[in-house]
């Protein structure tokens, strides 16, 4: 598993900037003004800095950008960092600026001149998701979060310490669904990814892992069906945060299909290695849980997962099957690769019947017709609840996790109707994912408040964003996590 970044904070000392090793990092505002420690930074480099930030590349730097000064005549260091960045700058510009120091790291020492910068917390926690790299199945010398350590040095380190605290619990959670999310399948068996949310436990979340004859029990046979033709026993794992009062949970519920062929509806072979990541909703639940518990939110959260494996083999279901869900509702599966809303269905009876949560999120890498219509950019929106997805959407937009509203209604329902079941598990090439949301909201009670979100386009990308490399991203923890602490906590 990958590490966080090895970060502290500590006292800002001037006379020791000199001597610092490796990468320093400097703040210097739009206007061209130097702080304290800009101040010393520019007399030991003999004024450099002051030219550097007169030039005019530093005046088309944009705000949280940054120029390098290497080797800097007067300092031990191998390059300062110049960064643009006002003292009392927005949290998601200074978030941006730690995203640009983190990406300029690779590997090495930085000591970052934060004085009395004002979210010194959002800085930290942009350096920590931008210092991440998927390794561990790399033979050679390859550059990871633990090769070089972070100091934050500040003013006041103590009236900083809760908020970097904040920022490593948020960091833990996304690096543990990037990991998730990056592994083989050969390796993320359910097996192995049930084990992996067991050892949550020493965190104080309560883990229980259902396995095929409990789900049979429970009558739990749509999420069976899609795993039958895998020799990787399907599971469901349930953990719970118990961190508020007597109060009935708000609930997770993630799709964890650890690899998917398309089952007898085989994909095609180009692209089907990506379906390593089709267990992308789990993974966030996952991630989301681990964060709650870091930082011992006041809320009491379940989160849910089902864990399968989509393959074909003469034991695999087909299309044409008619599977009877835990609600007791028919279905009639037309395609074996819409499986993951079989998957999803089963839980979210499941959290509804055991716990009656106050509220309900569900997480999915779902269709790939949310790719075509929002890309790489928006995760699609459904809901129920107006209040709810409001919050939700707020949240989000907060944390600059792009998330967009799509439609619910009857007539997108009625393309759902089968001749020889209550239901087909398709509804044709049209609203793709939205006849997969509506398939979804025929499990979800009435006076449950419930959100459906289809991560197929954000849950891993093609290209490197803001806060993340090419790959896994970690999308929806912040703002699951930012949800929960403004809208569940006590």
């Amino acid at each position: 598993m990958t590490e966080l970044t090895n970060a502290t904070v500590t006292e800002l000392n001037l006379d020791a900037i000199a001597d610092l090793t490796g990468r320093v990092a400097v703040f210097v505002d739009e206007a061209g003004k130097l702080d304290q420690a800009g101040r010393r930074v520019n007399r030991l480099t003999k004024g450099a800095l002051a030219r550097l930030v007169a030039s005019e590349a530093f005046e088309k730097t944009k705000t949280a950008g940054a120029l390098e000064m290497a080797f800097p005549a007067g300092m031990a260091a191998d390059a300062v960092q110049v960064v643009k960045l006002t003292k009392r700058a927005p949290a998601l510009d200074a978030r941006a600026a730690g995203a640009t120091i983190g990406k300029a790291k690779k590997g090495k020492d930085v000591s970052i001149l934060a004085g009395n910068l004002k979210h010194v917390g959002e800085l930290a926690l942009g350096v920590l998701l931008r210092d991440y790299a998927f390794t561990d199945h790399k033979t050679g010398e390859e550059t990871t979060p633990a090769d070089g350590g972070v100091t934050l040095l500040v003013s006041a380190p103590e009236a900083a310490a809760a908020a970097f605290a904040e920022a490593q619990a948020l960091a833990s959670g996304v690096f543990f669904t990037r990991d998730l999310v990056s592994e083989p399948s050969n390796v993320l068996t359910t097996t192995e990814f049930a084990n992996r949310l067991q050892e949550l436990e020493s965190l104080g979340i309560e883990v229980e892992v259902l396995d095929e004859p409990v789900l049979e029990r429970l009558g739990m046979r749509t999420l069976l069906g899609v795993g039958q033709g895998s020799v990787s026993p399907s599971k469901v794992v349930v953990m719970q945060w118990k961190g508020g009062q007597d109060e009935a949970p708000f609930a997770l519920v993630g799709k964890g299909v650890v690899f998917d062929t398309g089952g007898i509806s085989l994909k095609p072979a180009g692209g089907m290695e990506d379906m390593t990541m089709d267990m992308g909703g789990a993974g966030v639940v996952s991630g989301v849980m681990k964060t709650l518990a870091l930082r011992k939110a006041k809320a009491n959260v379940v989160g849910l997962v089902g864990l399968v494996e989509n393959m074909p083999d003469g034991n695999a279901q087909r299309p044409g099957d008619v599977v009877t869900s835990m609600k007791g509702d028919t279905v009639e599966v037309i395609n074996t690769d819409a499986e993951g809303r079989l998957v999803l269905c089963d839980v979210l009876w499941y959290a509804q019947d055991r716990f009656a949560p106050t509220g309900m999120v569900d997480l999915a890498t779902l269709t790939g017709a949310i790719v075509i219509g929002l890309g790489h950019e928006n995760a699609g929106v459904f809901s129920n609840n107006d209040a709810l997805c409001n919050a939700f959407l707020k949240a989000a937009g907060a944390e600059q996790e792009g998330a967009w509203r799509m439609p619910l209604g009857d007539a997108y329902d009625e393309l759902l109707k089968s001749d020889v079941a209550d239901m087909k598990n398709i509804g044709g090439r049209a609203a793709g994912s939205v006849t997969a949301a509506q398939f979804l909201q025929r499990f979800v009670k009435e006076d449950t408040p419930w959100i459906h979100l289809d991560i197929a386009g954000v849950a891993s990308t093609p290209k490197e964003t803001a806060m993340a490399p090419k790959g896994a991203s970690g999308w929806g923890i912040l703002a699951l996590n930012r949800l929960i602490a403004d809208g569940y906590e006590g």
